[in-house]
């Protein structure tokens, strides 16, 4: 271990920042199991939905200013600034994509899902569930095999999403008609298909981390 990371280990830690990524990524996966239920819904229910959506995301912005704040007025951190940032940045953009999924379905008055969005929104909220276990794990990194268990799922799950992602269009160019509606579908898709991009970013962060302090 290097000296530096020595020196971090026995200094004591503002124990703060991981009841924030707790409260973070319980935030990410509230609205994530919220969303797996929003393709089966009415146009009314996914108007309430969509708020809902609306206020954790808002909740989540607080919850990254307070990390901020926090990083800015703590000298000793749990292990680096960088990573704190970009774990706390990453947690809000997973959100925020999702947040942006929800509203556009509402806006473009989408009545009927293809299958493979629903497929899309249940590998998110797998993949948000590894990530609430893997940021738990952060105060104990000792937990090597446990943390790099969360960081393949988390990338398995993106695979998984890149593969329904690839199917969804092919189905949608192959059996759509309307060609407002292909384009609207597709904005969907890919937006689903980020905010798994945005979780593999997140298990990137812990990756980091757990290499660091190896």
């Amino acid at each position: 271990m290097r000296l530096d990371r020595i020196i971090q280990t026995l200094l004591p830690h503002d124990e703060k920042f991981f009841a924030y990524f707790d409260e973070s990524v319980r935030t990410l996966t509230k609205a994530t199991e919220i969303m797996t239920r929003f393709p089966g819904m009415t146009r009314e229910e996914r108007i309430d939905t969509a708020r809902k959506i609306h206020e954790l995301e808002n909740e989540g912005d607080e919850i990254t200013h307070n990390i901020f704040t926090e990083l800015n007025s703590t000298f000793v951190t749990p292990f680096d600034r960088e990573d704190i940032h970009e774990i706390a940045s990453s947690l809000d953009d997973v959100l925020d994509t999702l947040y942006g999924t929800s509203s556009r379905m509402v806006l473009y008055k989408i009545d009927r899902c293809p299958p493979e969005i629903q497929m899309l929104t249940d590998v998110l909220h797998k993949a948000a569930l590894e990530l609430q276990h893997g940021v738990a794990l952060l105060s104990d990194l000792r937990r090597t095999e446990d943390i790099q268990k969360v960081i393949r799922l988390v990338n398995q799950y993106e695979n998984e999403a890149d593969a329904i992602f690839e199917l969804g269009l092919a189905n949608l160019f192959e059996n759509e008609k309307d060609p407002i509606m292909i384009v609207k579908l597709k904005e969907i898709f890919v937006t689903l298909e980020t905010a798994t991009d945005k979780c593999d970013d997140v298990a990137n962060v812990l990756e980091t981390i757990l290499i660091k302090h190896a």
